[in-house]
């Protein structure tokens, strides 16, 4: 996913064990396998000082950067040859759960649209690790149905109530949840600031198809600007 989203000719990333180290373990492009299964500390390297700081880290020339340590230079420079890279977190509610890594060789940089489609993709993955159970949410359709149903005001309150307490308070609302996948991944890419020419050039789309699904998104979720979709979508659990 992060491949096709950047076109960035390597791309790897792992997960973080709670209080545990960044583990490497998704690759592709690259030269070697030194860096497979390799354990990241916070503070170290690109990735771990991504984890330490809570935020995307980029350097233009990995090698000659001061701004990281260098202790894992002769796999990411020596074996891979690697010049410009980033380092996105995972982050659910401050917690750092992954890294995704994004890299191209010799002279070239890496730019901020590579950036922005790996922070789309950071965030669908914090989103769907803080998303409830798909087992949850259909408890939680269930109770919001059994208390619509209910014809004694005071139990119908009480159940709305411990609906709201589990996380379901949107589904409590009658908010639409038929939103399309296409419109989600418009949704996820205007998240992030594309614009519709960069929304179409990456879905393979027109910029009037992309219109026509933020359009169709926007009625659903009874808002007027894509700004107030994002955030609707969000607040809804849909995005």
């Amino acid at each position: 996913m992060l491949r096709r989203a950047t076109g960035l000719p390597v791309v790897f990333g792992g997960a973080v064990a709670p209080g545990r180290d960044l583990v490497l373990s998704h690759f592709f492009g690259m030269n070697g396998t030194s860096l497979h299964g390799l354990r990241v500390g916070t503070g170290r390297g690109l990735g771990g000082t991504a984890i330490a700081m809570g935020t995307a880290v980029r350097v233009n020339d990995y090698a000659s950067t001061r701004a990281i340590t260098h202790e894992f230079d002769p796999m990411v420079v020596g074996e891979e040859r690697l010049t410009s890279m980033f380092a996105y977190p995972v982050a659910v509610r401050g917690s750092v759960h992954g890294v995704l890594y994004g890299a191209v060789r010799g002279t070239t940089t890496v730019g901020d649209r590579a950036i922005r489609m790996a922070g789309a993709i950071a965030q669908g993955f914090a989103q769907d690790l803080d998303m409830p159970s798909l087992h949850t949410q259909a408890a939680l359709r269930e109770l919001a149905e059994v208390a619509r149903l209910v014809g004694d005001p005071a139990l119908r309150d009480r159940l709305r109530k411990v609906h709201q307490d589990l996380g379901g308070a949107a589904a409590a609302a009658g908010v639409p949840t038929s939103l399309t996948p296409r419109e989600l991944d418009t949704l996820r890419l205007a998240a992030v600031g594309a614009s519709n020419r960069e929304i179409a050039a990456e879905l393979g789309l027109s910029t009037e198809t992309v219109k026509a699904y933020l359009r169709g998104a926007m009625r659903k979720l009874g808002v007027h600007n894509r700004t107030a979709a994002v955030h609707a979508a969000r607040s809804t659990g849909a995005l």
